[in-house]
């Protein structure tokens, strides 16, 4: 494979290399004209005169989108709005609430869906994906969409949601609007790209003909607009950043309170609270060291002026390594083993690569010389915002956000790491701190009505939006019911927030909690081995599925490659000991809750 060939750097490496020597014979000045020169002759290649199209006036428009933390509902709602500026009606509508029997009949669909994990859907849309990808899904002869995937290219399934779908509906008989667009974590500008030319196409076919405007479905009206978001996220001052865990436990978890007053920032229980995180000084001088950089090297960067130190510290990613990055460091280095690794035929071990190796940690196994600041940072992706849920309601805890944080620590290639955001709150976040945040909805995390029961399952951290939810209740008087299934590894040690759930308990706030600790002697006296929350469960199983039957909602917290599946069997095996049914009949069940939204997932 050719540099020529790579999807990141689409130069040879002659090309490369002359574009290095340019840069460094050129002034800032004279970058920004050059720059100005190549975005003038690309936006000409882009856009040659349009060609006839024939009319969608008269066609149905609707916008689907598959979200897990709101990045795809936002761009559906952006697209939405392009569309309607240009006299376009649209309907829009979250995957998880589409009803399924309108998908034949629609004639221009635009997907917008983000990937979960390892090409999973995003949890709220995977009834979409059951039933586009099963037996009853309709022929779509005459039907056109077009898909914006979105995802993160560390993952070796990466975008997998979205060209599912793309292939899926192309089996069905649907023609493509436009080619399936695949964007990364930093996918702002090629979704602009994209919903650009979406729009401008079919405002061209519909020759600004008027349509009546389309209901918009329940549920999805947009936010009103916030003055401070992702964009421009507010500076909160860490007012208390306290150890939950007590002496001598395993592990470190961090009860942390930030104060919003004057934000204008508002959240409801359920929702998560977005951190946008610097990288350790310490991990940035060690790259640059490596690098052989001076801190204080300038370049240009978006018509700014930057040093490298503060590029690397506050604007890219500098610890997960990327395909992007590799496939620069594979043509600066030539290494033999870095370019073996681009091949297709080894997309599981160049995953495992990516995963087991840092940036630093490649740049020290194959050594270059004399890099050039601008084009490391074109390599890197922009440092993202890390979303913790809010362990807080603001009717409990006004102008103030809570978060409950386990910071991650690992070894790797013989040195401590940490996680970006989590290594900072708790080695960093001192109090009087501010850091910028951000809130993020989940409207597929919420609390039902007041007289509502509600099951919340949760371990660790995941406990974290249940203390919001009972805060709420409390603060309303809510009269339903709530059972508490709460699991950590010690007692003594890990029973976080112990004293605010007996204090609910003796109120009636929380009306049951069943707590498994899974390495404590006693909870293994029974040779059974660990017990985890699925185990507490089955063992009130009757009591479970009653709950279920008066119309419970179950909430499941926490980790996703093995609390979420196991819980999720244990209520598949409570339904189908309790009913006194197959197992297909309780898998049916218990897809019947989530379709009716009173099973909602929010895993990490």
């Amino acid at each position: 494979m050719t540099a020529s060939e790579l999807p990141g750097i689409p130069l040879t490496p002659d090309q490369w290399r002359q574009v290095e020597a340019l840069t460094r014979s050129l002034d800032p000045m004279q970058m920004r004209w050059v720059s100005g020169y190549f975005a003038g002759l690309d936006a000409g290649s882009r856009h040659p005169p349009s060609q006839p199209a024939p009319s969608a006036a008269a066609r149905g428009l609707t916008i689907l989108y598959g979200t897990e933390t709101g990045n795809a509902a936002e761009l559906a709602r952006s697209l939405d709005a392009v569309l309607k500026d240009k006299g376009l009606a649209a309907t829009l509508c979250d995957m998880a609430d589409y009803k399924h029997r309108e998908l034949g009949r629609e004639q221009d669909l635009l997907i917008v869906v983000s990937t979960y994990g390892e090409g999973d859907p995003p949890q709220p849309a995977a009834g979409f994906f059951e039933f586009v990808e099963g037996r009853k899904a309709p022929r779509l002869d005459g039907a056109r969409f077009a898909v914006l995937a979105l995802g993160d290219s560390t993952y070796e399934f990466y975008c997998q949601a979205g060209k599912r779908l793309d292939q899926r509906f192309e089996e069905l008989g649907a023609q493509r609007l436009a080619e399936r667009v695949d964007c990364d974590v930093d996918y702002e500008d090629q979704a602009a790209a994209w919903i650009a030319a979406v729009a401008e196409r079919l405002a061209g076919e519909a020759q600004a003909v008027p349509a009546p405007v389309a209901a918009m479905p329940a549920g999805t009206a947009p936010p009103p607009a916030a003055v401070h978001d992702k964009r421009n996220p507010f500076p909160a001052r860490i007012v208390e950043n306290i150890a939950l865990v007590g002496r001598g436990s395993s592990k470190e978890t961090r009860h942390i309170e930030f104060s919003l007053a004057g934000s204008g920032l508002a959240y409801e229980p359920g929702d998560a609270l977005g951190i946008a995180a610097s990288n350790d000084p310490a991990v940035v001088a060690a790259l640059l060291e490596v690098l052989a950089l001076a801190p204080e090297a300038e370049f240009e960067f978006k018509g700014q002026t930057l040093t490298i130190a503060e590029a690397l510290t506050h604007r890219f990613e500098i610890t997960a390594a990327t395909p992007r990055f590799l496939d620069y460091w594979a043509m600066l280095s030539e290494a033999a083993f870095l370019k073996q690794l681009q091949q297709e035929d080894r997309a599981g071990e160049r995953s495992v690569f990516l995963r087991t190796h840092h940036v630093v940690d490649i740049v020290r196994r194959f050594p270059v010389a004399g890099v050039m600041p601008q084009g490391l940072v074109s390599a890197l992706r922009p440092l993202q915002p890390r979303l913790y849920s809010l362990a807080s309601s603001l009717a409990a805890a006004p102008d103030e956000a809570h978060l409950t944080v386990a910071p991650v620590r690992y070894s790797l290639h013989g040195s401590p790491r940490s996680g970006v955001a989590s290594g900072l709150l708790a080695d960093r976040g001192e109090v009087d701190t501010l850091l910028p945040v951000h809130v993020q909805a989940n409207p597929h995390f919420r609390l039902p009505a007041d007289d509502v029961p509600i099951l919340m399952i949760g371990a660790g951290t995941g406990v974290a939006p249940y203390r919001a939810f009972l805060q709420e209740r409390e603060a309303r008087g809510a009269g339903g019911r709530s059972w508490l299934f709460f699991g950590e590894r010690n007692f003594r040690t890990d029973f976080l927030y112990q004293t605010e759930w007996q204090g609910w308990l003796k109120d009636g706030t929380l009306s049951r909690m069943d707590v498994a600790f899974s390495r404590d002697r006693a909870a293994q006296a029974n040779g059974a081995g660990k017990v985890y929350v699925q185990h507490r469960m089955k063992e009130r199983s009757r009591e479970v599925f009653a709950w279920l039957e008066e119309g419970a909602h179950v909430y499941v917290c926490g980790d996703a490659a093995s609390l979420a599946p196991d819980v999720h069997q244990a209520l598949i095996e409570i339904v189908a000991h309790e009913a006194h049914t197959g197992r297909e009949a309780a898998e049916d069940y218990v897809r019947s809750l989530q379709a009716d939204h009173r099973y909602q997932r929010d895993v990490y």
